[in-house]
């Protein structure tokens, strides 16, 4: 097809309809440059106010780090306070007993009843905490929960297993926090 045969190209345009469409497009260019700076103040706004919330998240942070902080802090301050509870309770019987034994009216089996209450008492204050007694007496050796102090011929016994306890062992918790000093027998 050619020129000729294009209606449209063929045409004259009349000069002022040009000057009205340079006019539109140069209105066009104003009204997008205004808009553009428009949006750019939005945006720079917008980018100000995330300046501040990021400030206000990072000073929350701070305050949780420094409120964690206090209640660890707390925590093993006052942690013990129920195990202390209980021992206090325990104090109180063991003053108890020495001042009833400078009574002239203790006899020796009163005193010892009453040790082996307080005794009673204290390990039941440890078990609440979760506090075991290793009394490995006739049991195998276990390196891990005991500890050997001495071994002692004995054909009575197996090798390797405890014949005497010095001092018994105890766990918090599954996790060994003294082991128990033993004697091992060994073959003769």
């Amino acid at each position: 097809m050619s020129e000729q045969d294009n209606p449209v190209d063929n045409q004259e345009v009349p000069v002022d309809q040009v000057e009205a469409e340079q006019v539109g497009a140069e209105t066009m260019v104003e009204v997008t440059v205004e808009s553009l700076q428009t949006e750019l103040q939005a945006a720079l706004e917008q980018v100000e106010g995330q300046k501040e919330d990021v400030i206000r998240a990072h000073a929350e942070m701070q305050n949780i780090r420094r409120r964690a902080e206090q209640d660890v802090s707390k925590a093993r301050k006052f942690g013990q306070e129920k195990l202390v509870t209980e021992l206090l309770s325990l104090a109180d019987n063991l003053e108890r007993a020495i001042a009833a034994s400078k009574s002239g009216n203790a006899t020796l089996e009163n005193l010892l009843e009453g040790v082996e209450m307080s005794q009673s008492m204290l390990m039941d204050g440890l078990k609440k905490f979760n506090v075991e007694r290793l009394d490995p007496h006739g049991e195998p050796f276990n390196p891990e929960l005991h500890e050997a102090m001495t071994a002692v011929p004995n054909p009575d016994m197996e090798p390797n297993t405890v014949m005497d306890v010095f001092q018994k062992g105890y766990t918090l918790n599954g996790r060994l926090i003294r082991p128990a000093m033993v004697v091992v027998s060994k073959a003769p």
